[in-house]
């Protein structure tokens, strides 16, 4: 796939990178994707529009043809400290653990990354007395998962808390819980090993059932 400024160009360090699964080359809740990375900032910066027209732009003209070799994919954006930008298509790199321990490691990892570009790419969820807590602060806007997550929980009427510290109660055990799911713009919803069960395995389903239609309209085009 192409990149910003062809003539010359050298992609300083990487201020963000975002990592999307791809879905027989397409990219399921791209306007999510998109809106959140309109929301990632850089040294206090929001991303540019026109770095957002750029993405949009390419995502319609060159990823069916940039992502041929890997359809189900990992497409890559990484931008620059100067608001450079590049797209690179790769393949699909699944966890090599979905323990709670793994979980917790990746959103807490996630975290950082949050406090540097404002949105984190993969959080943190678990299930209580049928309540829903997410790892975030109230008012933070949420990865494209995370806001299908969010929504679902709200057209389902289950009740929802944010909660900035769960990944740290959850690493010292200073909260119970009844299901544990991570929401990740790469991986989509995981749930944790053993804790698998009601409401975090209808999620995972909801998410499943959104790549099915994906692939349901290549097979009809």
């Amino acid at each position: 796939m192409e990149q910003t400024n062809v003539q010359a160009f050298e992609l300083g360090t990487p201020a963000i990178v975002c990592r999307w699964r791809l879905c027989e080359s397409m990219l399921p809740l791209e306007n999510r994707l998109l809106r959140a990375l309109g929301k990632r900032q850089i040294d206090g910066v929001p991303v540019s529009r026109k770095l957002l027209a750029w993405a949009k732009q390419h995502l319609e003209w060159t990823l069916r043809s940039g992502s041929s070799d890997y359809p189900e994919g990992t497409l890559m954006v990484v931008i620059d400290k100067n608001g450079q930008a590049v797209m690179t298509v790769g393949p699909y790199e699944p966890l090599q653990s979905t323990s709670l321990a793994a979980l917790i490691d990746r959103a807490s990892i996630s975290g950082i990354e949050a406090h540097k570009t404002c949105v984190a790419p993969e959080t943190l969820w678990i299930v209580k007395n049928d309540v829903l807590y997410a790892s975030v602060e109230q008012g933070t806007f949420m990865s494209g998962v995370a806001s299908l997550v969010a929504d679902l929980a709200r057209t389902l009427g289950i009740p929802m808390v944010y909660d900035s510290d769960l990944v740290e109660k959850l690493s010292h055990k200073q909260i119970a819980f009844d299901q544990v799911f991570l929401c990740s713009d790469e991986h989509g919803i995981v749930a944790a090993d053993g804790y698998d069960t009601g409401m975090a395995h209808k999620f995972v389903g909801s998410y499943q059932t959104l790549l099915e239609k994906e692939r349901k309209k290549k097979r009809t085009h």
